[in-house]
């Protein structure tokens, strides 16, 4: 995943949060068709040894938190965004998991999350690929990046 993010032009680095070694990527991208705004879409990555709903929804808190408070720049909401794919690998995955990473984006106020959950036992990538009503100028952006980094398109 790491040459996947680093290919696109992302910033990589390894972090360690409590005891995990996470990848965090990170890109900014502005578009006028975004309502001139600036989407700082940030990657964390981690393996874990189970995922659970619980796990996933945490990790998912706590990488939403960290994109908004290590973005910089202008407040979150006055022309930009932060948009971001919490990664969670294990080979053993709930599948209300899958099923919570795949039926919708997470979203508080000018941040967004689809978070992602791959299952390596089984090589399977869950994330939600859909077009949700808040958010949906980003969304083909999600899809495409989603599609780059997860499923090697």
């Amino acid at each position: 995943m790491e040459r996947q993010l680093s290919a696109d032009g992302c910033t990589t680095r390894w972090e360690d949060w409590a005891g995990v070694p996470v990848l965090v990527g990170r890109r900014a991208d502005f578009r006028l068709s975004w309502m001139a705004t600036r989407l700082h879409l940030f990657t964390v990555a981690a393996a874990v040894p189970e995922v659970t709903v619980p796990v996933i929804s945490t990790f998912t808190d706590q990488v939403m938190k960290y994109a908004k408070d290590t973005k910089g720049g202008l407040p979150v909401g006055l022309q930009n965004g932060v948009g971001a794919f919490p990664v969670l690998v294990s080979d053993r995955i709930d599948p209300a998991a899958v099923q919570w990473a795949e039926e919708q984006q997470r979203l508080k106020f000018a941040c967004m999350t689809r978070p992602v959950v791959v299952d390596s036992a089984r090589r399977y990538v869950a994330m939600y690929r859909g077009k949700p009503a808040l958010g949906r100028v980003y969304a083909s952006h999600f899809i495409e990046k989603g599609s780059q980094y997860f499923y090697g398109q």
